[in-house]
């Protein structure tokens, strides 16, 4: 009686992919900032960088993009006018060599400041965050070392789970906080004397 000789197993295709990128690409703690800029110029995740190691950044949700829409509209709205320049992701921030942040709206009060460059900005006067759902102590904790590290005078976390904006204002070589505004009241930047907005505003928007 014949036996059927077994077929030889085959990886899922998504398998095979994986592993050969694995051995194309660096291992973790090995990329360079040259690779990193490569990779980050012909991808749509975002991705952030720090000392040869990558992190992938979970795609926005239709909510924080809302919260967003409406926050970059709102500084637009005030700093054009007055000659500074805001941008929302993906743009890139070095903190420094060697440190490569993304965040949500970052800005200049002057279009015109050399830290701003083409390929990514070597500073800003203040970098936003919206918190996700999916690691918020990156914002919460993480990124609070971050831009303090790279001498961001104003951080501001907006933080949908709580419905609450937190403004941080760097004092010496950490940040201390400016102000914690919930719904009801209108969040005011430390360093922007004339600007602020309804948190209810920004937690409602659609």
């Amino acid at each position: 009686m014949a036996t059927a000789t077994p077929e030889p197993s085959l990886s899922p295709p998504g398998q095979v992919w994986k592993e050969l990128l694995e051995d194309l690409l660096p291992p973790q703690g090995s990329w360079t900032e040259t690779e990193y800029l490569t990779l980050t110029e012909n991808r749509k995740r975002l991705v952030e960088y720090t000392d040869g190691f990558l992190e992938v950044l979970p795609m926005p949700t239709d909510q924080h993009q809302n919260i967003l829409q409406f926050l970059f509209l709102a500084f637009h709205g005030f700093l054009e006018p007055r000659g500074g320049k805001v941008h929302f992701c993906p743009l890139r921030l070095r903190i420094r060599p060697g440190k490569y942040r993304e965040p949500d709206l970052m800005l200049l009060f002057s279009a015109t400041d050399p830290r701003r460059q083409n390929r990514f900005w070597l500073g800003a006067d203040l970098a936003l965050e919206v918190v996700s759902e999916e690691k918020p102590e990156r914002d919460l904790v993480d990124k609070r070392g971050d831009y303090a590290e790279g001498r961001i005078p104003e951080y501001w976390i907006v933080n949908p789970q709580n419905e609450t904006i937190t403004v941080l204002r760097l004092n010496g070589e950490s940040y201390e906080e400016a102000g914690v505004y919930r719904r009801g009241q209108s969040a005011r930047s430390a360093l922007l004397a004339e600007f602020a907005v309804a948190v209810d505003r920004v937690f409602d928007a659609r």
